[in-house]
């Protein structure tokens, strides 16, 4: 366990790259490995969940090699059953997208869960694949929790589940599907929330070669049975929603800060945070592959926030609202109940621990700002999200704050810490190498 101090910084100053996209690594690398060839996926992210992605389609098959950021992806022709059981780790997307592609193999597969990824919910998921043919049931392997995948293809047809739990059981049957025998027509029963993580998945399959048919108010997907994955070279782009923090980072005190390898035109919903800085006061210029933040260090505007489509950014827009005058709302955010940790509950605890105006209910959070954060030692509930939001939060706190277990980060953004330090933050620790 690693503890990383934060001090109060006044000014920030500097140009730092954005990390490349989680989602999109995770995504090109499962297309790469159901393609019929060999695929290039370069400026890939290398976190303790694309880590988990890759172990995932290694044991299915694929055959993966390493050039710095670049990897030669070789697909699984055809996708075998895992001879021993496969460590998703904490990764949600690792589990939520491999459970369908297992299910084309001949022989079963057993996924592996570690502990907070055990809580989160999957039985939607493996309740449509039965509908679709699937035996796939949750068990424990060696006191683990698991999935066991009995394999043998996916017969197709009718499905239906709810769109308000996760996307990514949306994005798996995409994965899948199109290797089924018969088409499939997915139906969902409750209105489709992260829809940009949907189009996303979409945009990457078509790159190889496969067509998913969406309705206009997303509550209803075609999928043609029998397709190819074709190969394709994949760039990974910038993520917008590690971007999040820095940009937050530098619109609540005084600075001038340029984040690089962000590309506006990428299918990201978090670019939403242009929208909130936006409202919220912040002066900044979107340029063709980076964002400059001029902040003032002064009182930002309150916002309300629908966080239906961008749960990720609800951490960091709750330490931004800190820094506002006047109260906030961020609301239709129950989803964040079933993140890494209680995000809801997590993000409320820590600012209130820091000296936050903070109200919490079923589904949404009341800031009421400015509030005048002090430091304190933050546990971050094992959640990067939580880690990274609350350390930009320290940047304005009086005093020092010390964040627990700061190796967290490494799931999605692992030179975090160096990044903004780089900027010239007050930053002790957190020297993380993945």
């Amino acid at each position: 366990m690693t503890n990383v101090t934060v001090k109060r910084t006044a000014e920030l100053k500097g140009e730092v790259c954005a990390p490349p996209s989680k989602a999109y690594t995770q995504r090109m690398l499962i297309a790469a490995a159901l393609s019929q060839g060999t695929s290039k996926v370069s400026n890939s992210l290398l976190s303790e969940d694309t880590e988990a992605a890759l172990r995932a389609v290694k044991a299915l098959g694929a055959k993966v090699t390493a050039a710095g950021d670049c990897w030669t992806v070789e697909g699984a022709n055809p996708i075998k059953g895992a001879i021993k059981p496969v460590d998703c780790g904490e990764s949600g997307a690792t589990l939520r997208f491999m459970i369908p592609i297992a299910a084309l193999a001949a022989e079963p597969t057993v996924f592996v869960m570690r502990e907070s990824l055990a809580k989160r919910p999957i039985e939607p998921l493996l309740e449509s694949l039965r509908q679709l043919g699937v035996e796939a049931n949750f068990q424990r392997v060696d006191g683990k929790a698991s999935v066991r995948v009995e394999g043998g293809g996916i017969r197709g047809g009718k499905t239906d589940m709810p769109g308000d739990v996760s996307s990514q059981f949306v994005s798996g049957l995409m994965f899948a599907c199109p290797m089924a025998k018969t088409n499939t027509e997915l139906t969902l029963t409750t209105p489709l929330e992260s829809t940009s993580y949907v189009h996303m998945t979409q945009d990457v399959l078509t790159h190889h070669g496969i067509k998913v048919e969406i309705s206009k108010d997303f509550t209803q997907l075609h999928i043609q049975s029998n397709q190819k994955y074709v190969p394709h070279d994949d760039k990974v782009p910038g993520d917008f929603s590690s971007a999040a923090f820095l940009l937050a980072a530098a619109a609540i005190t005084k600075s001038k800060v340029t984040v690089k390898n962000l590309d506006y035109k990428a299918v990201q919903g978090d670019k939403a945070i242009l929208d909130v800085l936006k409202r919220m006061g912040v002066q900044g210029k979107v340029c063709s592959d980076s964002v400059e933040i001029a902040g003032s260090g002064s009182v930002l505007n309150p916002v309300d926030i629908d966080s239906r489509d961008i749960p990720d950014l609800v951490p960091i827009c709750s330490v931004l609202a800190c820094y506002a005058k006047g109260a906030s709302k961020i609301h239709d955010a129950k989803r964040l109940r079933l993140k890494e940790s209680d995000r809801l509950e997590s993000i409320y605890v820590e600012l209130r621990n820091m000296g936050a105006k903070i109200d919490i209910e079923q589904d949404s959070l009341t800031i009421k700002g400015p509030s005048q954060l002090h430091g304190v030692e933050i546990d971050p509930f094992n959640d990067h999200r939580i880690a990274m939001s609350c350390a930009v939060a320290a940047l304005g706190a009086e005093g020092k704050t010390v964040i627990q277990d700061a190796e967290c980060v490494r799931k999605s953004y692992p030179h975090f810490f160096t990044d903004l330090r780089k900027l010239g933050a007050d930053v002790v620790g957190g020297e993380f190498d993945r």
